[in-house]
């Protein structure tokens, strides 16, 4: 089925009774930008570009009886990431005897005059049984919607590494040494040693037979890789890591050569603990990162993060350094309607030693996107927005960014009784010059906010919003803010 503005059927309380809807969205129905599919949740996505489609394979879960029951590969194809046709089910699970009772990640290529797809198989219950619980697999298609699974390829963990986290493999064509390379996350043996996590990797000339290669990447840091992706953009080698055991969320490292060694940059991620599991795609001329925005359990903002939730992409740009930034894909930008100026001129908050603030306006309860400049001053130490403001008790969320420790975060406002947000992991670290003009974009897309600033990212989910003001503030120091604009709906 075709969606065309992604719109769920869903009542939801309304905190901003002031705001006008837009008389063109049934108020019974809510406006979405990032894609969801029916009755499910988005879990680890393994894209592909092909004719000028993105082929949007993924997991689904949908949290019955409870979350992380058996799950299989579907499929959404966009070509914009605005409208989305649900394809259903591409690669199917099997029983709880078989070794495919879960299909977990894997990767989408091209190759032989076919399409083929490396996946995952899980069963969970293999390793009580002695058996090694993931094995990769494989399954061939002309069109990439209808697969058969070849049934030919099993590729166990070799001595020495564990075969219950032997996971995600990602192929690609490497011009140079006219190979395939495929690496995967891994995990060596070694005692009660938890911390050696590595990437491995494999080599084929002709995708039947693969020759192991040993180590691609082993820092001795992480308890398990996850979701690896290895691409090339300019003269810069680009290699992606999910972990889960120190910061829970993507992170990237950068080389001139395949060979490494690998550097981390200062910011080596691409968002903040909501955001998981992402892997890149490009059309030929842009690389995007697919990945989910965690929901938190039962929705309620004290509460950790669960597997799954929905997809976010952004588009990756690489900087003049060869570290690499992302922002709102164009596509998704110019789905909304035109903006709407919210001030006329210029706005100048200034303090010595308290704070200063500035109401920009009430905002729709679910829905909206809010742009602005601004340009801060010599010594300044802290300034943000504040997002479903009460206005009455100064009560909200808030993206802060503090210019003493070089960082931006996401908390709620004011905390007490302390705390009233689990915000583990919801910084990320930003550098910001003073008299510099930078611009800030904020995306709210019911319970998801993401604020975007100079190429970095950072997504919240909001569960208890108090009121629908928006407003500015700074601590010590002054800021300029000025074009400010805000859209609520998307085109039709």
């Amino acid at each position: 089925m075709l969606v065309v503005l992604y719109l769920c059927n869903k009542k939801k309380a309304n905190v901003c009774a002031n705001v006008k809807q837009n008389e063109d969205v049934n108020k019974e129905e809510e406006m979405k930008l990032f894609y969801e599919p029916d009755n499910a949740y988005f879990g680890d996505c393994m894209p592909f570009y092909h004719d000028g489609t993105f082929y949007v394979f993924h997991q689904r879960d949908a949290r019955n009886p409870r979350p992380f029951e058996p799950f299989e590969w579907s499929l959404a194809t966009t070509k914009d990431f605005v409208h989305y046709e649900d394809k259903g089910v591409a690669i199917p699970k099997e029983g709880d005897d078989s070794p495919e009772q879960y299909i977990f990640a894997g990767s989408v290529f091209e190759g032989n005059h076919k399409f083929h797809a490396i996946y995952t198989a899980y069963n969970r219950d293999f390793a009580a049984q002695g058996k090694d619980a993931q094995v990769l697999m494989s399954a061939e298609s002309d069109d990439l919607l209808n697969w058969k699974k070849t049934g030919k390829f099993v590729l166990p963990a070799p001595e020495g590494y564990d075969g219950n986290d032997w996971r995600d493999p990602f192929i690609l064509w490497e011009e140079e040494s006219q190979q395939y390379i495929m690496i995967l996350g891994a995990r060596k043996l070694k005692g009660k040693q938890m911390r050696t996590g590595r990437t491995v990797w494999f080599t084929s000339k002709d995708l039947s037979e693969w020759h192991f290669e040993g180590d691609f990447w082993a820092p001795e840091t992480f308890t398990m890789h996850e979701m690896p992706d290895l691409f090339r953009m300019g003269d810069w080698w680009y290699l992606l890591t999910t972990e889960y055991s120190e910061r829970s969320k993507t992170i990237y490292r950068m080389s001139r050569s395949l060979k490494g060694p690998w550097i981390a940059p200062a910011d080596d991620a691409f968002d903040g603990r909501a955001y998981y599991a992402a892997r890149s795609c490009s059309d030929g001329k842009h690389r995007y990162l697919f990945g989910w925005a965690a929901t938190k359990t039962d929705n309620q903002d004290m509460n950790s993060w669960d597997w799954a939730g929905t997809f976010v992409c952004h588009e990756i740009y690489q900087r003049p350094d060869g570290t690499l930034g992302v922002k709102l894909p164009d596509s998704m930008l110019s789905a909304y309607e035109p903006d709407t100026e919210v001030m006329k001129g210029p706005a100048t908050l200034e303090t010595v030693d308290s704070q200063a603030n500035l109401h920009i306006t009430e905002t729709p309860e679910d829905f909206y996107k809010v742009e602005m400049d601004f340009q801060i001053s010599e010594n300044t130490r802290i300034f943000g927005i504040r997002l479903f403001e009460d206005p009455e008790t100064g009560d909200s969320y808030k993206y802060e960014v503090n210019l003493a420790e070089n960082r931006i975060y996401f908390d709620r406002t004011p905390n007490q009784p302390w705390y009233r947000y689990f915000d583990k992991g919801l910084e990320r670290p930003i550098h910001l010059e003073a008299g510099r003009k930078y611009h800030a974009r904020l995306i709210v897309d019911d319970s998801i906010a993401i604020m975007y600033i100079d190429g970095v990212s950072l997504i919240a989910r909001m569960h208890a919003k108090a009121g629908c003001d928006l407003s500015a503030y700074v601590i010590d120091g002054s800021i300029k803010i000025e074009n400010i604009t805000i859209a609520k709906s998307l085109r039709s």
